[in-house]
């Protein structure tokens, strides 16, 4: 079981939101595996860095700098610390939005022990000047601290002792080339499957004290979206609905009753996912439609609809987007019981899909 921001209103008190909040936060640090033989899921990843890990303990040196990447959610905050475990160190966590000049960087650098972790969640949100900093450090263990201003500014060399960064981003894409190479490791981590998710649920469920049958965790974790964050999430709430309505074990018809209470359906949609796909749908004729024009027909702010509904629903085959707008899929269709309009023939003698 495995874990790790989203718009202001009320997509930030959705029950599949990937971001943590501080309840999430509490759990999770009572749930969190504390090595990778506890840990579920991302077996590539798993195996790789147990190689990368386990040759560095032989060589008795630090491990190599790690770069995390992929959604919230999937263990990246986990991950970083069974390295620390694993390499019996102490960690150091902070985010690249708390590191807005280079002098915050240096006090942080100058302070690690040696062989210390050093966690940096959202790398990709750092200042400019600290990345730079950050080159020399991860390369050469030393930094430049910079005294004085203008034509008198002074460069003192500040030697670092040997420490490893652990980088977790959710948008590797945005790193520069310079610091990507740097890393020694990088690991992109996905989207897990459902029985995956299962073991997840089944094991929260044991910490947590919660009885739980193998259909009741079987249909959690296929409401999950993928993620572990939001499995144990809803756990956490088909729990309370065990507690109150029924005799406290959770079987796949009180887990199915719970949801349905959250409206989180089957395939995990919520109301926010299944409103943008009935406006599509009933109001646009399942597009093409502008971004704009579906966030005004939802109610919500355009960034809502792009960047917290869109891309499960992308994901999913439920949506898709084109140069003309948004458009549903028959899958989409299908998911809410809805007929599709017939489309134009195109030259070809095909139903063109798109509205094209």
């Amino acid at each position: 079981m495995n874990w790790d921001d989203t718009t202001d209103g009320a997509a930030a008190e959705r029950l599949v939101d990937t971001a943590a909040d501080r309840e999430d936060q509490a759990v999770e640090a009572a749930l969190r595996p504390k090595d990778l033989g506890e840990f579920i899921g991302q077996e590539k990843v798993r195996e790789q860095l147990d190689l990368v890990l386990r040759a560095a303990r032989a060589r008795g040196a630090t491990a190599d700098h790690v770069l995390l990447s992929g959604a919230p959610g999937l263990g990246k905050t986990t991950l970083s610390m069974i390295i620390a475990a694993e390499m019996g160190a102490p960690i150091r966590i902070t985010s690249g939005p708390a590191i807005q000049h280079a002098g915050d960087l240096a006090a942080i650098l100058s302070s690690l022990q040696e062989g210390e972790v050093l966690f940096l969640d959202e790398i990709h949100r750092m200042s400019r000047p600290a990345e730079e900093m950050l080159y020399m450090a991860m390369e050469d263990f030393r930094v430049d601290v910079i005294v004085g201003k203008g034509p008198g500014a002074t460069a003192i060399p500040l030697e670092l002792p040997p420490f490893t960064l652990v980088g977790a981003t959710t948008r590797a894409g945005l790193l520069p080339p310079p610091l990507r190479d740097r890393f020694g490791f990088t690991a992109h981590m996905e989207f897990y499957e459902p029985r995956e998710l299962q073991r997840v649920v089944h094991r929260s469920a044991a910490l947590l004290d919660v009885e739980i049958d193998p259909s009741g965790a079987a249909e959690i974790a296929g409401r999950s979206r993928g993620t572990p964050r939001i499995a144990n999430r809803l756990l956490r709430r088909v729990r309370d609905y065990a507690q109150v309505k029924a005799d406290g074990l959770i079987t796949e018809d009180i887990a199915a009753a719970a949801l349905a209470v959250y409206e989180v359906d089957e395939r995990g949609l919520d109301r926010l996912d299944r409103g943008v796909l009935e406006a599509l749908l009933k109001l646009f004729g399942g597009g093409p439609v502008g971004l704009s024009t579906l966030a005004v027909a939802v109610g919500e702010e355009r960034e809502t609809v792009e960047e917290v509904a869109e891309p499960f629903l992308v994901r999913e085959g439920l949506l898709a987007r084109t140069p003309r707008g948004r458009v549903a899929t028959p899958a989409a269709w299908a998911h809410l019981g809805l007929t599709p309009p017939q489309r134009p023939v195109t030259g070809n003698g095909q139903q063109d899909l798109f509205g094209a």
